[in-house]
This record gives structure tokens, C-alpha cells and sequence, in this order.
């Protein structure tokens, strides 16, 4: 990707992959564009083997904005009103939120200034996320007459039922320091600290295992729709396949003989 692109990509000899949203005159509003290009980079991330980690940051003073509203207003010129490009909208918003959560590379929110809307909905979606102190949070699609449903969605697997339904009623800002306290984000520091903080975290993540890692991430997020019972059961299976992995043998012969181990990533 080139300076040009909305998405900046770079990845460093540990396997760190920074994607980067790159329109800070659009406030890195979620356009049709941005979708296409964020969804294209985790799809190619998910299946390159150099990629262990995704960190995902933005330039200029909001991480995100969400929706281009100026965008889907334009989508109101045609016969239906709108209706066929905001589904078109919603549907690839969506995809592009699950293909982080479905991805197999963890994936850290690196988050300087404001992230509202479906911007706030793109940190809930990542797996960790750190914040400047001066980062602010709001689903606020209520003051304008849009419910931010579809953000509602990974609010409300990040925090409680209280927390998310205070924040889309009010659509009032959340503090950095008030994130934590929900669950929003792991922790804050200040702005020349930001960026050392979420590679110091990627970087012990990308000295893992990259097979133990991904099974670990999958069964994570799928025995949350599980019965106790279920999840039991689901989870007693995947640790038993774990087992039987190469990496989980290199390991444990590994932590008993006193060594580090030598992944094999299989």
C-alpha cells in the first residue's frame, strides 16, 4: 500500500502488522472505500504466515469517526431512497467487524483521540485496546436520530448491559479512564507512550505460538455463546486437540527441561 492508500500497512521483523487509517481530513470515517480496504487487509493478514500480530492504529486527531454520513446522505438520491446502499453499507460494516474477531491474528486497537459511532464499535471489535488519556468514546447516533444499533453489537460483548445501554441513550463521550472502568479498553497512557505500550504488548503476543494463539482467540469467542455445560465440554475438546499439536508438545518438553521453546507455529 502506498502514502496514497487509507489504510497503511507496515510490518517489522517480529511479525507485527500496523494497518493504519490514513484519511485524518475525513476524520477516518468508515466510507464505502475505507470498509473495502480495512476488510481487504485483515483478509490478507489472516492467511499471510509472516503476520503473528495486527495492530490497528489511525493518523491525525480522531481514530475514528465512524460512518461517512455525508456519504450515505448522497445514497438518498436514488429512487429507493437510500435503502439498497445503506444495506450494502451495513452488510460490508459487518463483515469487516467480524473479519477482525474471526481473524486468526489477535488484532490491538491503538487509539489516539476521538472514536465514535462505528468508530467506537472498531475498538469494541478488536481483541485488546489501548488509548491515549486524552481518548474519548461515544455511540451518539441517538443525537442525530440513527440508533447506533449495529455498534451496539460489539459494545455489548465488551460491557455490561448497563454500561452500553448508558452510552447508546445518552450518546454522550466516555473519558479514556471511563473505558477501562466498562471493559471498553485495557488501559491508557499518555500520547508519546502510546504507540511503545501496544507494541510492547504485541510484541510479547508475537513471540507465542501463532497455531495456540489462533485456537485460543477461536474457542474464545465461541464458547461465549455457550451453556457453562457446553462451553465446558467445547473447550475440554479443543484443549485435547491442543494437546496433540506440535507446539503444545515443544512447549511443555520445553517449560520441564528448562529451555525456550522452538515454535513451529503447527
Amino acid at each position: 500500500m502506498t502514502e496514497q492508500s487509507i489504510v497503511l500497512a507496515n510490518i517489522n521483523a517480529q511479525g507485527i502488522l500496523r494497518l493504519t487509517l490514513n484519511n485524518p481530513a475525513r476524520r477516518n470515517a468508515l466510507s464505502e472505500a475505507m470498509l473495502a480496504e480495512l476488510h481487504q487487509a485483515m483478509q490478507d493478514a489472516a492467511i499471510d504466515p509472516k503476520v503473528r500480530v495486527i495492530v490497528l492504529a489511525a493518523k491525525g486527531p480522531v481514530f475514528c469517526a465512524g460512518h461517512d454520513l455525508k456519504e450515505l446522505t448522497a445514497g438518498r438520491k436514488a429512487d429507493d431512497k437510500g435503502r439498497e446502499y445503506f444495506s450494502k453499507i451495513m452488510s460490508m460494516c459487518g463483515a469487516m467487524m467480524q473479519a477482525i474477531v474471526n481473524n486468526p491474528k489477535p488484532v490491538i486497537a491503538e487509539v489516539s483521540g476521538l472514536a465514535t459511532a462505528a468508530g467506537c464499535q472498531l475498538v469494541a471489535s478488536c481483541d485488546l485496546a489501548y488509548a491515549d488519556e486524552a481518548a474519548a468514546f461515544s455511540t451518539p447516533g441517538v443525537n442525530i436520530g440513527l440508533f447506533c444499533s449495529t455498534p451496539m453489537v460489539a459494545l455489548s460483548r465488551n460491557v455490561s448491559s448497563k454500561h452500553a445501554l448508558e452510552m447508546l441513550l445518552t450518546g454522550e463521550m466516555i473519558s479514556a479512564h471511563r473505558a477501562i472502568e466498562i471493559g471498553l479498553i485495557n488501559r491508557a497512557t499518555n500520547t508519546a507512550e502510546l504507540t511503545a505500550t501496544t507494541m510492547e504488548v504485541a510484541s510479547k503476543i508475537a513471540a507465542k505460538s501463532s497455531k495456540t494463539l489462533a485456537v485460543g482467540k477461536q474457542a474464545f469467542y465461541q464458547q461465549q455463546q455457550l451453556s457453562l455445560s457446553e462451553a465446558y465440554d467445547f473447550c475440554a475438546n479443543v484443549m485435547v486437540e491442543n494437546m496433540l499439536a506440535k507446539d503444545a508438545k515443544e512447549g511443555i518438553n520445553a517449560f520441564i527441561e528448562k529451555r525456550m521453546p522452538q515454535w513451529s507455529d503447527e
